[in-house]
């Protein structure tokens, strides 16, 4: 003899739908989509065109997923609000930005975190302007 197991009823039981709870959750969800808009990644994506800055690739809402932000001195904590610091990568081009990364901190490179030297620069791109726009109007 098959005995039938009661799983209660279906409809919701009183009380468990208040509105106070609702506005709750509903404020919970803005504060922690404020908390994440204000995020690095999130700061990238609004100052930085929807594209890898690598390989090209457009990015929409839809595939957003896939484009990462990347700290080019890969420091994380170094987060400048102007994002000068980041650009956005796929995830391919991510990957691939960090193993050429730890290869050459692997052959003894230094770290991209630490200071370059000084050298100054030795390339004018504006030296031969003079004489071009003299020939041009000449």
């Amino acid at each position: 003899m098959a005995t039938t197991r009661s799983f209660g009823s279906l409809r919701p039981k009183r009380g468990r739908n208040r509105p106070e709870k609702s506005d709750a959750i509903v404020a919970e969800a803005l504060r922690t989509r404020q908390s994440r808009e204000e995020g690095y990644r999130e700061q990238s994506l609004r100052i930085h065109p929807l594209v890898c800055a690598r390989c090209g690739r457009h990015f929409a809402r839809d595939n957003l997923h896939e484009l990462t932000v990347h700290h080019k001195d890969h420091n994380h904590d170094n987060n400048p609000v102007d994002g000068s610091n980041w650009e956005n990568l796929c995830i391919y081009c991510h990957d691939n930005e960090h193993a050429r990364y730890h290869e050459h901190l692997a052959a003894g490179g230094t770290p991209a975190t630490e200071e370059p030297p000084d050298a100054p620069a030795t390339h004018s791109p504006f030296a031969e302007l003079r004489d071009m726009l003299a020939k041009s109007k000449g």
